[in-house]
């Protein structure tokens, strides 16, 4: 952990000119929206709506999202400025807001690939099928088991069995908090911010993120930047907040200081 505090922390990166430019990159879900049983009611908190539309406003600062989450059911849910990047799946697409849309990295499966994918989704739906608070979904390059409204004793043994079919059939598997991802790509939220940094030329990523997958993005980046793990758990992020609420009034700090 740092020997400043955030706020001191912001205040520095704001004051400092010649950290720029600077990319806000952060995750969605247990960051900027609190967690739900249900992931379709996820929103960013309205202070969080209004300190990325400030934080677009300012000259040498871009953003990001970078979230598990497919790229439709991001678009869909974010309310985010325009000209801001979205990182979905873990990092298998991207996309950028537009005025009338998303302007799409095409993602292309190979036909050994698209097999894999449809043989995954049919195991995966059998491994939830008669459990109570499992599903499954596929995303265009991997499918999730999710467990968050299923009891202890039945998901901890359906997340094990995801586990194992990831290894024998995956390219890359995610074991997040209730969840479960087995990719057919090999994706990372670390190699993804590390690559749209190096696109931007940013001097400092100030990311922010909850999840156990979010350690892939704090090892990707380096002393001179911001990273803020959001609830508890063990990390190597250089902050710590407790709460969206905490990081989303952050992120209003760093707006002001701005």
């Amino acid at each position: 952990m740092s020997p400043l505090s955030l706020d001191e922390e912001i205040a520095a990166l704001a004051r400092d000119t010649t950290r720029r430019p600077v990319l806000v990159a952060l995750d969605f879900d247990g960051t900027l929206a609190p967690l739900q049983d249900d992931p379709q009611k996820s929103r960013i908190l309205p202070a969080g709506v209004d300190a990325l539309a400030r934080l677009a406003g300012t000259d040498g600062v871009s953003l990001a999202l970078v979230s598990g989450r497919s790229m439709n059911d991001l678009h869909t849910l974010a309310e985010v400025p325009t000209g801001t990047f979205l990182i979905g799946s873990h990092g298998a697409e991207r996309a950028r807001v537009m005025t009338f849309g998303l302007d799409r990295d095409v993602v292309q499966l190979s036909d050994e690939q698209a097999d894999r994918l449809a043989t995954l989704g049919s195991q995966a739906l059998r491994i939830a099928r008669g459990r109570d608070g499992v599903w499954v979904e596929t995303k265009p390059t991997a499918v999730v088991l999710h467990t968050r409204l299923a009891e202890e004793a039945v998901a901890a043994p359906a997340e094990q069995e995801a586990i194992a079919l990831g290894e024998q059939l995956g390219s890359g598997v995610l074991h997040g908090k209730d969840v479960v991802e087995i990719s057919v790509l090999e994706a990372s939220k670390g190699e993804a911010l590390a690559a749209l940094r190096d696109e931007l030329g940013a001097a400092v990523v100030l990311y922010a993120g909850d999840d156990v997958t979010d350690e892939h993005a704090f090892d990707a980046l380096g002393p001179r930047d911001v990273t803020i793990k959001v609830g508890d758990g063990t990390t190597v992020a250089r902050f710590r907040v407790a709460s969206p609420q905490e990081l989303v009034a952050a992120l209003g700090t760093l707006a002001d200081a701005f």
